[in-house]
């Protein structure tokens, strides 16, 4: 049963770092365009989305079941957030602020790496775990 998880961590991190290098091919450093831009933003938001869950993942096997429905309400609420705070609906589309979600995502992967890091070191705080 570890073998297939194993193979989709390895298969999406190769995916993830064919994405990185796609988009410093596509001249993200210096975009020329709306679209470039968007390209290169849907592209960093993909990567730091997948670093997210991936770091979400790891905390969560580290909590008690207890710890682990606690964290899972936090992150359904952050993600409320983070769509009502970054998208708009409109009856012509659903538009999203690539920038703002990679800002948010970033935020949010740096909270649960710290909280990783305090779990592993003097144990995990139950409220903190809540945000």
């Amino acid at each position: 049963m570890r073998k297939p998880a194993l193979c989709l961590v390895f298969v999406l991190g190769a995916v993830a770092a064919a994405v990185a290098t796609d988009a410093q091919a596509a001249g993200c450093a210096k975009p020329r365009s709306a679209f470039d831009q968007v390209y290169c933003a849907g592209n960093m938001f993909s990567q730091t989305d997948h670093d997210l869950t991936t770091v979400y993942a790891d905390l969560l096997k580290q909590l008690r079941p207890g710890q682990q429905d606690v964290l899972k309400k936090g992150q359904v609420a952050w993600v409320r957030t983070r769509d009502d705070q970054c998208s708009l609906a409109k009856p012509n589309g659903y538009y999203v602020n690539l920038d703002c979600a990679v800002d948010l995502t970033q935020q949010r992967l740096n909270f649960l790496r710290e909280m990783e890091r305090e779990c592993k070191s003097t144990g995990c705080d139950s409220g903190k775990l809540a945000k």
